[in-house]
C-alpha cells in the first residue's frame, strides 16, 4: 500500500530551497503551530520566524529555518513563500546566539536609541534560528 503524500515548495526570494512530497508538514503561523496532512482544507496565513519540517515518504525529516512569509496550503499542495529559508544544517549557531545577545543587549539598554520593533524582531529571529538548531541535533542530524 502506497502512503498519500503532498507536494511541498519551499522558496525564497532569491530561491527555490525545496520541492518534493510528504507525507506531513510542520509550520509557525501567525496564530500557532500548523500541522499539514494530505487532504488538509485550503487556508493562506502568514508565518512568523521559525521552522518547517517535513515528515518525508521514507520517513525522514527535513527541517528549514523561515524568517517570516506566506503558507499557502491546498489539499494535496502546499507553498511557503518566505523572506529567508535556511536549511537547519546550515545555519551558524554561533551568530545566531550571538545576534541573540545583541538584541537582548539592545533591548535592555533603555539609554539608547533603538528601533524597538526591530530590536524584537531581531531578538525573535534569532532565538527561532537557536531553536531550529536545536531541533535537529536533538534529532541527531
Amino acid at each position: 500500500m502506497t502512503s498519500v503524500t503532498l507536494r511541498l515548495d519551499i522558496a525564497s526570494a532569491e530561491a527555490e530551497i525545496f520541492s518534493g512530497q510528504a507525507e506531513m508538514v510542520f509550520a509557525t503561523g501567525e496564530l500557532g503551530e500548523l500541522g499539514i496532512a494530505p487532504g488538509h482544507a485550503p487556508l493562506i496565513t502568514s508565518l512568523k520566524a521559525g521552522n518547517v519540517r517535513a515528515i518525508l515518504p521514507n520517513q525522514q525529516e527535513e527541517v528549514f529555518y523561515v524568517s517570516s512569509g506566506m503558507l499557502e496550503i491546498q489539499p494535496f499542495v502546499v507553498t511557503v513563500l518566505a523572506d529567508t529559508v535556511l536549511r537547519a544544517g546550515d545555519i551558524d549557531e554561533a551568530a545566531a546566539v550571538a545576534a541573540k545577545e545583541r538584541a537582548e543587549k539592545l533591548l535592555e539598554d533603555k539609554t539608547s536609541e533603538i528601533d524597538l520593533a526591530k530590536a524584537t524582531a531581531e531578538l525573535a529571529e534569532a532565538v527561532a534560528q537557536i531553536r531550529t538548531i536545536r531541533r535537529l541535533k536533538k534529532h541527531g542530524k
